[in-house]
């Protein structure tokens, strides 16, 4: 059987925003990876607020090698799970990370940039509107940016191309069943 690889006949950067109160909007965020990775693209991912609890993906892309640059810029979750940070240094955190963003964007050595919780990051004030939509509007033509997390503003879900909603319908842990490694983190 021979496989079609299909090319657009122009490519354009798109903004994808990956929200909601459901599990997977950062596995689907790694699934791009892979996907882009599997095009030769280069990729860059900055984890917002995760850093203090380990997760597979962490070792999942140095599988890739040097396709992806990968950036755990976080603390942990603000306020949550026994995170003993204070707001201002998730902040400060947070602000370091949009600094690296715009390095990242305006290296032009990225074909997809992730900015995995950013939507969390915004709704607890670590980072201000803004400044998200400013890293949209000054986002290179031909990058590819996906948003993830929970809570995505109304202006970012307006100004974005792709807006897809993760819902729960059911969840393990509602079973009291604990988070299993390669499933849940």
């Amino acid at each position: 059987m021979e496989i079609t690889k299909l090319e657009p006949e122009k490519r354009q950067g798109l903004v994808v925003v990956l929200t909601g109160n459901g599990k997977g909007k950062t596995s689907s965020a790694m699934g791009m990876v892979l996907r882009a990775a599997g095009h030769g693209m280069r990729i860059c991912v900055i984890q917002f607020m995760k850093g203090d609890i380990y997760s597979g993906e962490w070792d999942g892309v140095k599988l890739l090698g040097e396709q992806v640059d990968f950036n755990v810029t976080g603390k942990g979750f603000c306020g949550i799970q026994g995170n003993p940070y204070p707001h201002s240094e998730h902040r400060k955190n947070a602000q370091d990370a949009v600094k690296l963003v715009h390095e990242k964007m305006m290296s032009n050595k990225f074909d997809l940039l992730v900015l995995d919780e950013i939507n969390n990051a915004l709704q607890l004030t670590l980072v201000d509107l803004n400044q998200v939509l400013e890293i949209m509007e000054k986002r290179p033509d031909h990058l590819h940016l996906v948003m993830t997390g929970r809570d995505a503003h109304p202006q970012v879900i307006d100004a974005a191309d792709t807006v897809s909603q993760v819902n729960e319908i059911k969840h393990a842990y509602r079973k009291d069943i604990e988070p299993q490694p390669g499933i849940d983190y």
